[in-house]
């Protein structure tokens, strides 16, 4: 009597498996950037307003802080400054703490 063993008992079962090749290229995504906005309020007044500006958002000159104080008041709201979401949560917060009307950060 002869017997046969199967292909399957010698290790050449089904076919082989393949691993899919990872790809190399890595797809980066940007973090979003957060919007500061500052509200019109009836008791901060233009020069408050301004000097808060220079001091708390980088870079701010006193002619753009200025012109944003000018929308702040007669369109009711400005976007400050737009960037990254911890610096943007700081530059808020300062804004706020130093009595400025704020709306809620926003992504932009």
């Amino acid at each position: 009597m002869v017997t046969r063993l199967s292909a399957a008992a010698y290790g050449m079962g089904a076919a082989p498996t393949v691993t899919p090749e990872r790809s190399s290229q890595t797809t980066r995504k940007t973090y979003p950037n957060y919007k500061v906005i500052v509200l019109n309020d009836d008791f901060n007044t233009f020069q408050h307003v301004t000097e808060c500006l220079i001091t708390y958002i980088p870079n701010m000159n006193p002619d753009r802080a200025w012109e944003l104080t000018n929308q702040v008041h007669f369109e009711g709201l400005a976007t400050v400054w737009v960037g990254p979401q911890e610096m943007a949560e700081l530059y808020h917060q300062q804004l706020r703490r130093a009595g400025l009307t704020m709306a809620p950060l926003e992504a932009a």
